[in-house]
């Protein structure tokens, strides 16, 4: 008990980014194995998963008959990721490397900064109807805190503190796909052939 109150007093309190005076976290996540003695991912519980926004997927069709009709749409649609920090971690810099192999020592599978889907979807519309494809990328989402550890003090502090959340495609990466339709307004029925 005695040596830890000793520890503590030679060193001042770890900080967190984002404060006045204070490196961004950008700034220190850059320095992660970059003029770090240590730095290292602290997961926060398990991921979540979720459906993404649902948005359209290549283009839509119209019916200008008096009668259903079935057309095929090919689409692709690729889902990235994003972060609490806006930093990419696809690249290789210290912190994507200590995320990816954290992330894949905890939870079991690789990390995925990026998924692209490509299919045909049939879609049936009715009588002057307008039809498209829609898809919904199943999403999983992370959060934990980056510990940063310098040999010397850096703006004033030994350890640093950075809380960060980042969302990717889930393993497997397929969404949701759903067919919409509407009424085709009246100009779009006038440019029917």
């Amino acid at each position: 008990m005695i040596a830890a109150s000793l520890m503590t007093g030679l060193f001042p309190a770890p900080a967190h980014a984002d404060h006045e005076d204070t490196p961004t976290s950008r700034q220190l996540l850059e320095a992660c194995d970059n003029g770090t003695d240590a730095c290292v991912f602290h997961p926060d519980g398990r991921p979540e998963y979720f459906a993404g926004p649902a948005d359209q997927v290549g283009r839509a069709v119209y019916n200008c008959t008096g009668r259903e009709q079935r057309f095929e749409v090919s689409w692709s649609d690729t889902t990235t990721e994003t972060n609490s920090v806006g930093v990419s971690m696809g690249v290789e810099y210290g912190y994507a490397e200590v995320f990816r192999a954290t992330f894949k020592a905890t939870y079991g599978h690789e990390w995925s900064s990026s998924h692209t889907e490509s299919q045909t979807t049939y879609v049936f519309t009715g009588p002057y109807e307008v039809g498209w494809v829609e898809r919904a990328p199943r999403m999983e989402q992370v959060s934990g805190t980056y510990e940063l550890r310098f040999p010397d003090r850096y703006y004033g502090h030994y350890i640093w503190y950075v809380p960060f959340e980042a969302t990717g495609p889930a393993p497997g990466g397929e969404g949701a796909i759903a067919q919409q339709t509407r009424p085709m307004t009246q100009t779009e029925r006038n440019e029917c052939p």
